[in-house]
């Protein structure tokens, strides 16, 4: 018996090892149909069109075809403007003075970041994380080094998934991206001040990855059969991302027990830096912005925005990370 139960642990564990990384960064998922089923005779177009989640509300979603089968993973770009200056109707792409979030994942395909990259130019300024020195100039294709725990799990995430990594493929030389991210100091003196540690971050993240399997579980998903299935498959990188992709589903819980009332090191106090960045951005008179961060920040953000800038979501745009098709 005591060896069953540790053996579902070690499976349960393994599994968070992969999750918690990812959940960290860019975790607050929807499932969305790629063909939205059409109002019934008793249902309005109104009130089905009224399910999908509001602008601000999700941050990655998996898309599904109508056969219920995973087409895409993808990720939010949610428009902010001043609550004065919205106008009913209105287009997103037709407002002059706004603020992007732009929810980011650490591994995707190459066409995702060479489409942000494309959008990215178009910004007076890209406020992006990186927890490195004020100063720090980030080359194009660096990478992360596999002495880094984090950066080693990554990096074997992308070789199994056959995709890329961030720092690889974002232009972080360009004049108008600028770095709204606490240096390594500020980051550890943060976590000193909130009797935070990097152990009891991880095995937090940890925990609340296993209870999402436990919870998955319980209503028939195994992702332990999903991940062992994808590894013997023919297809295997493609099958991986989708086993990957669906537990994102539910995970937001994870992230939002992080902050709670209190607050956090790796959410709350590395958004209040990103949003003292945008401020001064504000002030200097910049109009077009956007904060590029991990997609696990950005319903805090949302709430921040709205807060303590007086802004509301006008609309949302999706952009394909993981293409799942076959």
């Amino acid at each position: 018996m005591k060896r069953r139960l540790f053996e579902q642990l070690r499976q349960r564990t393994v599994w968070a090892w992969l999750l918690a990384p990812l959940a960290a960064f860019g975790c607050r998922t929807a499932v969305t149909y790629a063909e939205p089923p059409q109002a019934t005779a008793t249902e309005s177009a109104t009130t089905a069109a009224d399910k999908a989640p509001a602008a601000g509300e999700k941050w990655v979603r998996l898309l599904k075809d109508k056969d219920d089968e995973p087409v895409a993973l993808e990720t939010a770009i949610v428009r902010y403007v001043k609550a004065d200056d919205v106008v009913e109707g209105k287009p997103a792409a037709d407002y002059k003075e706004y603020v992007d979030l732009v929810g980011a994942v650490h591994i995707a395909d190459k066409r995702y970041y060479r489409d942000l990259n494309r959008r990215f130019k178009d910004y007076d300024a890209v406020l992006y994380e990186l927890v490195a020195p004020e100063g720090t100039e980030v080359p194009r294709g660096r990478g992360t080094p596999n002495t880094h725990p984090l950066g080693m799990l990554q990096n074997g995430m992308k070789s199994m998934l056959e995709v890329e990594h961030q720092l690889e493929q974002i232009d972080y030389t360009r004049d108008n991206m600028v770095h709204a991210d606490l240096s390594p100091d500020e980051f550890v003196e943060s976590m000193a001040k909130r009797d935070e540690g990097f152990l009891q971050m991880y095995f937090k993240l940890q925990g609340a990855a296993m209870a999402q399997q436990s919870a998955a579980a319980s209503e028939g998903v195994n992702a332990d059969i999903d991940i062992l299935a994808a590894m013997f498959s023919d297809d295997r990188p493609r099958q991986l991302k989708i086993a990957m992709a669906q537990q994102f589903e539910g995970m937001e819980a994870l992230m939002m027990g992080f902050s709670g009332e209190e607050g956090s090191t790796l959410i709350t106090d590395r958004n209040a830096r990103a949003l003292e960045v945008l401020k001064k951005r504000l002030k200097a008179g910049d109009k077009e912005l956007a904060i590029f961060y991990g997609a696990g920040h950005l319903a805090e953000m949302d709430d921040q925005l709205e807060k303590d800038f007086g802004m509301k979501p006008v609309g949302v745009e999706w952009v394909e990370a993981w293409d799942l098709r076959e």
